[in-house]
């Protein structure tokens, strides 16, 4: 089965570090290189160090570039400034999600980067290409030729200037990045704590692992990348949104502007769903218990399954059992009882806010 992966620039990397590697994505990644709670404490508490090389980097340019894009995604770009990014969807006609991505306003006039998850890069590519018609826009994928670290935690900085030499990232606002020749560097993460994301040839970002790796900064695998996002209230594709779940129904409202963009596609469903009413939403739920809610599992009021966790962890800061679930809306309000059935179980749970920890970064 491994053979039929793709490797990230830093394979041989995590398999010297003697790593845990799965599947993720269609890629073979690290899940662990010690254990998960250890990485995850040491980005909550220090720096932790992540492969994020699997991630799509898909750019858009020419004439209709914004124009197109702003038609695809769901969030506003129009007057967007250069180094600026922007979180939102590429949603179905339907209101579904195709993906949930970053754009990045470059610094060349009618130039943006989309950054998408590894396991959509070639559905998105084809979406985009699709809806490209009619647009005078090239749409070129060169996930293939990046490679990318995630430094994250209360440390981050001091490990970019000192280290890496990234001197410009200390002027870096939440959200925005720099360029250089060579170089992407973004103050953004996916951990609910301070850090950057850096994108460079598969060259460079080896060396950059090798730096940070003798600086002391922990390598971290995608089992603490998921805890950490989850505590942060952050969603996964696939899990808080999907081709079946609308951003309304996810909680993203915020990052669908239906009332300020008058056309992007899936607008139209949102703004029925809308008027219509939700069926259901996306709320946290803490249980009364030590038993850990997993993803698919059902919850109930009063022996009826009224929704289904989409994540769920005995949250490693907080030590409480906790999940994300999509849930009907007549149970949705804070403070609300349910139950979650885990195998021939239940267990009291209460309708808490999604996000379950609050970092220390003032963002």
């Amino acid at each position: 089965m491994e053979e039929n992966l793709l490797k990230t620039c830093l394979y041989d990397k995590h398999v010297a570090l003697g790593a845990l590697m799965s599947p993720f994505g269609g890629f073979i990644m690290p899940i662990q290189y010690t254990n998960i709670t250890d990485e995850h404490n040491a980005v909550r508490q220090r720096a932790g160090m992540f492969d994020v090389s699997h991630m799509g980097e898909i750019y858009v340019s020419g004439p209709d570039a914004e124009k197109f894009v702003n038609h695809v995604f769901s969030n506003d770009i129009a007057g967007m400034e250069d180094g600026k990014i922007l979180y939102g969807m590429m949603l179905y006609p339907n209101g579904t999600t195709v993906d949930d991505l970053l754009v990045y306003k470059e610094f060349e006039p009618n130039n943006y980067l989309l950054v998408v998850n590894a396991s959509n890069i070639a559905k998105d590519y084809e979406w985009l290409c699709a809806q490209a018609e009619g647009y005078d826009v090239k749409v070129d994928n060169q996930s293939d030729d990046w490679g990318q670290i995630a430094l994250q935690g209360p440390e981050a900085e001091k490990y970019a200037l000192e280290v890496l030499g990234l001197a410009e990232a200390a002027g870096l606002g939440f959200y925005t990045y720099y360029r250089t020749s060579d170089m992407v560097v973004s103050r953004t993460g996916y951990t609910g704590e301070d850090g950057f994301e850096i994108y460079a040839s598969h060259a460079v970002i080896n060396e950059m692992w090798d730096k940070l790796l003798a600086a002391g900064v922990v390598p971290c695998g995608l089992g603490c990348r998921d805890t950490l996002r989850f505590e942060a209230g952050l969603p996964l594709y696939g899990h808080e949104l999907s081709d079946e779940i609308t951003p309304l129904e996810a909680g993203l409202g915020m990052f669908a502007k239906v009332k300020t963009k008058e056309e992007f596609i899936g607008r139209d469903a949102l703004v029925a769903q809308k008027e219509a009413g939700l069926t259901r939403k996306s709320v946290g739920i803490e249980l009364q218990d030590k038993a850990i809610p997993r993803a698919g599992y059902p919850v109930e009021v009063d022996g009826v399954q009224v929704g289904v966790v989409t994540t769920g962890y005995r949250s490693i800061s907080t030590d409480r059992s906790v999940c994300v679930a999509l849930v009907d809306t007549a149970y949705t309000e804070l403070g609300t009882q349910v139950e979650i059935r885990i195998r021939k179980k239940v267990f009291p749970g209460i309708v808490t806010k999604r996000r379950f920890y609050e970092t220390n970064y003032k963002k």
